[in-house]
């Protein structure tokens, strides 16, 4: 496989992957020193904030002053949570910091306020859907090694189930809840009635709290009716012991609660991508809207015909280990009946607005991609769907051939789509025992959201070796406009610099704003 993406090494280090892609990278981590150096650091990084970001506990008589003295105490500063799912790129250090600098409650206030989810640590969804009465208080518990592991509330509505849980020990005081499920032998499960595993698992950790949180999305899932979920723990805080619980969730009556609403003909065409807007849903804790990208058949043609002529120049096997021209996506707003923008999500070059989370899932088509997109509720009635532009990644004809020891004196620069490079050097990595070259490239990207994603390179003796793409944008903008860009292409089993190399751009992930405005009202369609 290709290197992962820093974020996917991120949520690989916080143990927020499902447990075949957690393997699956963790195969590849062992055999691949740059990811090694990546992993590391991200380590590094987890101790850091584990060392330096710890909030201080109020006192254990704070809830008596403040109902004595009758002193309203401020509400801290609310920090929203992004759980993290399969296929989503969001950063897992980010949840680290999110969930890190939330506020802090003893046990005493936290159930003097209505438990967990009353409070600030909590996205504002499931505070709304506690504030309609969908939090459920189960004290299911189990009890091993002076040790007892606790789940206090469940909320459940059609789109995710999330429990609250402490770890305690033998006087009741609340110990650390991180469950640290990719390196111990820790697994949380869950299961609809017909035996069918859920696998979007998602957890919230913070330094210091006293809880702990669960969830499960049950985006593309219909018609359940009871969930089970199974906690089968085997080490708390360094203390090894076995803790099962099995914690079932009823969906029958809450998944009433939420309005579904078809959006039946909502198809446009723009820049190559075809958009069919599927299903708007609204629920206690979320709003999801699911839509549908891929390739039009002409662009469908062109990617294939292009996928074709690399095969016959790298070969089959070079180009499977590349991401090729299948990955199509949206950047979108949504504005309520007075025009303002309630939501947003797609871009990188301006904060999202409202956005849970998202994930999207391969379908069988080129460019093909199947999106949910879950929104914080806000209580509004009209809505309407505006989109902004769309992504795709696409073919190029971009190849530049240099030898590499003249780079130092001569350094070699291209220019494509509006982003400027300038390759700097070309050497193996020191104290590096990796058969590797990396070649280190600076300049200007047009936009943030910019991806030159696949190479592949090609030496003096004609072998081709497909390039790990990695590095950094950054906000920063050099004097000509573009954001500066540090990057990396690792090429992989090449064991020495060759005389002559050349590069070919395969693909190019590119951001196209709308020329045309299109707006879809979100409401049911007959």
């Amino acid at each position: 496989m290709n290197c992962p993406t820093g974020d996917k090494l991120s949520q690989y280090v916080d143990s927020l992957l499902p447990s075949e892609e957690h393997a699956e990278i963790k195969r590849h981590v062992e055999t691949c020193k740059s990811c090694q150096t990546v992993v590391s650091a991200y380590q590094e990084e987890q101790a850091f904030l584990e060392e330096t970001l710890k909030t201080p506990m109020l006192p254990e008589h704070f809830t008596d002053l403040v109902l004595d003295q009758l002193v309203p105490y401020p509400n801290p500063k609310k920090i929203r949570r992004k759980a993290l799912w399969k296929r989503v790129a969001l950063s897992a250090a980010g949840i680290i910091m999110a969930v890190g600098l939330g506020a802090t409650f003893n046990p005493s206030f936290a159930q003097f306020l209505g438990g967990l989810f009353s409070t600030d640590q909590v996205d504002e969804g499931l505070q709304l859907a506690a504030d309609a009465g969908l939090a459920k208080r189960v004290d299911l518990q189990v009890e091993d090694q002076g040790l007892t592991f606790r789940v206090e509330d469940v909320i459940a509505d059609s789109s995710r189930i999330t429990l609250s849980f402490q770890v305690l020990n033998s006087a009741g005081k609340p110990q650390d809840t991180y469950l640290n499920l990719g390196d111990t032998n820790n697994a949380i499960k869950a299961f609809d009635q017909n035996g069918e595993e859920l696998f979007e698992l998602g957890t919230g950790w913070q330094e210091g709290s006293d809880y702990g949180i669960v969830e499960f999305s049950l985006r593309g899932h219909q018609n359940l009716e009871q969930v089970t979920i199974l906690f089968d723990l085997f080490e708390l805080n360094g203390v090894k012991g076995n803790w099962q619980l099995e914690v079932p969730v009823d969906l029958h009556e809450n998944r009433k609660l939420t309005k579904k609403m078809d959006l039946k003909n909502a198809t446009g065409v723009h820049h190559g991508v075809q958009i069919d807007l599927k299903k708007l849903q609204i629920a206690p804790s979320s709003i999801e809207l699911l839509y549908e990208t891929a390739f039009t058949k002409e662009e469908r043609k062109n990617s294939e015909e292009a996928k074709r002529k690399f095969e016959d120049l790298f070969g089959k096997d070079s180009m499977d280990s590349l991401v090729f021209g299948n990955n199509t996506s949206i950047a979108y707003h949504i504005e309520n009946a007075k025009g303002d923008v309630i939501y947003s999500a797609g871009r990188s070059t301006r904060e999202e607005t409202g956005l849970l989370r998202g994930s999207g899932e391969d379908i069988d088509i080129t460019g093909g991609t199947a999106w949910i997109d879950s929104f914080i509720p806000k209580g509004e009635e009209q809505l309407t769907f505006v989109l902004d532009g769309v992504y795709k990644t696409e073919p190029t004809d971009l190849s530049l051939a240099f030898k590499p020891k003249d780079i130092r004196k001569e350094p070699v620069s291209f220019s494509y789509k509006g982003s400027y490079l300038t390759i700097k050097t070309v050497k193996k990595p020191f104290f590096s025992e990796d058969r590797s070259v990396v070649i280190k490239m600076e300049g200007g990207m047009d936009s943030l959201d910019d991806d030159f994603g696949s190479w592949i390179a090609v030496d003096d003796n004609g072998k081709s070796y497909p390039a790990n793409f990695n590095g950094s944008i950054f906000d920063e903008k050099d004097k000509n406009g573009r954001h500066k860009a540090e990057l990396d292409l690792v090429l992989e089993g090449l064991q020495e610099v060759p005389e002559e190399l050349t590069l070919y751009l395969v693909t190019k992930r590119s951001y196209y704003p709308v020329e045309k405005q299109w707006e879809v009202p979100l409401t049911e369609k007959e």
